[in-house]
């Protein structure tokens, strides 16, 4: 067997003395031992490896006037390329960056490995950043050139443009160009712009880039404060793309997926983008309206092998099917009942062990589930992703009774997503699954229930934030471990159950550790018409929540309305409430819904392992929290310290 050092004297890479660095033009030694010894290589190295395995299969789907446009993966390296070599022209510098402001689509792939191939750094900026958060993040990268999808992306970087001293041009992929500014670009001009460079220039800057630097910026979503620059190196995108698709047995036919979260994010693009490359996936570009209702639309027309959601997408879909049954005859609600308890108690007896199904689970997964699970597009697919966020037992249970198995994943931007998943190889009932192979993990400062703050070590750990020692040297060790500030226990076969986020963790002024996460979810579950609760608790005598109705959303806005949602309407009418908005409850103005509200709250509490632990006052909210409200971030994880400071009084009140 190779060592280490035999590996490395076969492969180039930039001289580094440090496991990170802060500069954007930085190296870092690899965190390479014996358990992971596939070649350092960059991301052109991996693409062109695809090529020669996947050249003519279909790379690329995108919707065009009702119809799927494919390209192959030999089309698509070739975008990649044309791309790169007009960024060139446009003044593109080496480990400056390129930054993508808008909805997925193949312009958004070509633009981030174009951006690579020549020699860029390629960084996404969330659809949903207000101008000034776009500033940040194009200002802190020393962004060249600014991708955006259409006019309202624009007009954002326009209202900050001449803050920007490193820009140099804007390319608009989508939509006719409806001003005249200098140095804009529309897809079409962009990509003839670099005609007259040379192929072999780009070949020379592609051949001068090492393994060991960086070719991805990721924004931290800026939960808790400014987003930090995650700077990512070809080996964290190249081996872990590797190692990621690794854990899950492959498919005799292609993969596919859809493509609909935000590429800024590090799970999708990990999933759809590097993933998608390494492996020779089908990737489907879905509607930018997709999480506003047209997803499913989209699944049910491609049919994907694959498909991974953020808890509140999967929640969507759990609320959309129960809203089906719900409206569904007095005999079909009573087979989908009996079939889902079936389902649900197979899969708690652990049938997935490749066991002999019983036989009246086979008939209720055929006669009914299937039917269910066609009505949301899943009908063909194989494995099902959760990450990003926890999801709650209830969401998992009811998929479970769908005889859909959702393989949680758990890891962060600085581990370049999953550091640890689970699959068909790799389940446990609320376990986010085995570490990634050639990762290892360990449990710092453990309690004397065997909890411990989680951290990471692999090849897949960043290089560091760009321009922040600071913060670098807080979130690695004196060691290089990665420090994730998630609380977490393993049980003997490896395991991970993450049981709270140290910097969530309540710490009540009688000096008592609260989590708040498993408080919250019991809440949920025990009282169906609530959907969001926020415990609160920090330095307070006692705790206290706030509590938002389940509402329909403006399908224009995403912005909450005052309808209660089908389920909630549901709850209502079984309480002998005339509830029909959330205005017509709030404020205690409809006692039913208030007393059924308390009596989940002390169901809840009669569980509470301590005094400390019981919710002794609580409010409902006049509206849910949303992206637009600010109370939730771009994937749906809910921003604490925003919602103490929204609703301060509501808190005050409860401690007069």
């Amino acid at each position: 067997a190779e060592s280490v050092e035999e590996v490395l004297s076969n492969v180039s890479l930039a001289p580094a003395q440090s496991l990170w660095t802060t500069e954007a033009s930085g190296s870092v030694k690899l965190r390479m031992d014996e358990d992971c010894l596939q070649e350092p290589i960059t991301v052109h190295q991996m693409f062109k490896a695809s090529v020669e395995k996947y050249n003519s299969l279909w790379a690329l789907a995108t919707r065009k006037k009702d119809k799927w446009e494919k390209i192959t993966f030999s089309e698509y390296y070739h975008r990649c390329r044309t791309a790169a070599r007009s960024f060139l022209k446009l003044g593109l510098e080496r480990f400056h960056s390129v930054a993508i402001l808008g909805f997925n689509s193949a312009e958004w792939f070509f633009s981030a490995v174009g951006t690579i191939f020549a020699g860029g750094v390629m960084t996404g900026i969330y659809a949903t950043n207000s101008p000034e958060a776009c500033h940040h993040v194009a200002s802190d990268s020393k962004a060249n050139i600014i991708v955006v999808e259409n006019q309202k992306q624009l007009d954002k970087i326009l209202q900050v443009r001449d803050r920007l001293p490193h820009l140099k041009a804007i390319v608009q992929y989508s939509g006719p160009l409806q001003k005249t500014v200098s140095n804009l670009y529309s897809w079409e001009e962009f990509m003839e712009l670099g005609q007259d460079i040379p192929e072999k220039d780009l070949d020379e800057i592609i051949r001068s880039q090492k393994a060991n630097q960086c070719c991805v910026l990721i924004y931290t979503s800026g939960t808790t404060g400014k987003p930090k620059g995650v700077m990512l190196s070809h080996d964290n995108v190249t081996h872990h793309a590797s190692r990621a698709g690794d854990v899950q047995p492959a498919n005799s036919r292609q993969e596919s997926l859809v493509s609909y979260l935000p590429l800024s994010h590090i799970a999708a693009q990990i999933y759809d983008l590097w993933t998608g490359i390494q492996w020779g996936e089908l990737v489907y570009f879905a509607q930018p309206d997709a999480l506003k209702g047209t997803l499913i639309s989209t699944l049910k027309d491609v049919h994907p092998s694959s498909h991974m959601g953020v808890p509140r997408v999967w929640e969507k879909m759990m609320e959309k099917i129960k809203e089906g049954i719900a409206h569904s005859g007095y005999l079909k609600k009573k087979m989908v009942t009996w079939a889902m308890t079936l389902s649900l108690e197979a899969h708690q007896k652990g049938i997935n062990k490749g066991e002999e199904r019983p036989f009246l689970f086979s008939l209720a997964d055929s006669l009914v589930l299937e039917k269910l699970r066609a009505e949301l597009g899943l009908s063909e697919c194989l494995k099902f992703f959760s990450g990003a966020a926890p999801i709650g037992k209830e969401t998992v249970e009811f998929f479970l009774a769908l005889n859909i198995i959702l393989y949680e994943a758990y890891g962060m931007s600085e581990s370049t997503g999953p550091h640890f998943m689970s699959g068909p190889k790799a389940y446990r009932l609320a376990s986010c699954g085995k570490v990634v192979p050639g990762c290892k993990f360990k449990l710092a400062n453990e309690d004397g229930d065997g909890n411990g703050e989680v951290c990471f070590w692999g090849r897949n750990v960043f290089m560091g934030y760009l321009n922040l020692e600071d913060k670098t040297r807080e979130t690695l060790d004196k060691d290089g471990w990665l420090r994730s500030g998630d609380l977490g226990r393993a049980d003997k076969d490896g395991f991970l159950y993450i049981t709270g986020r140290m910097k969530e963790l309540i710490i009540t002024a009688g000096g008592e550790n609260i989590p708040p996460l498993p408080i919250e979810d019991a809440v949920k579950k025990e009282i169906p018409i609530i959907s969001n609760a926020m415990l609160i608790g920090d330095n307070r005598k006692f705790l206290s929540m706030l509590l938002t109705l389940k509402c329909s959303f403006n399908a224009e806005t995403m912005e909450p309305t005052d309808n209660l949602s089908l389920e909630a309407l549901e709850c209502c009418q079984q309480l002998g409430s005339q509830a029909k908005k959330v205005s017509d409850i709030t404020g205690e103005k409809d006692k039913e819904v208030y007393q059924f509200i308390q009596n989940g709250i002390d169901n809840v509490n009669s569980r509470a392992v301590s005094n400390a632990q019981r919710i002794q006052k609580w409010t409902v909210l006049p509206k849910d929290f949303s992206v637009s409200g600010g109370e939730l971030g771009p994937t749906m994880k809910l921003r604490r310290p925003v919602v103490l400071e929204l609703y301060r009084q509501e808190i005050e009140k409860f401690y007069m």
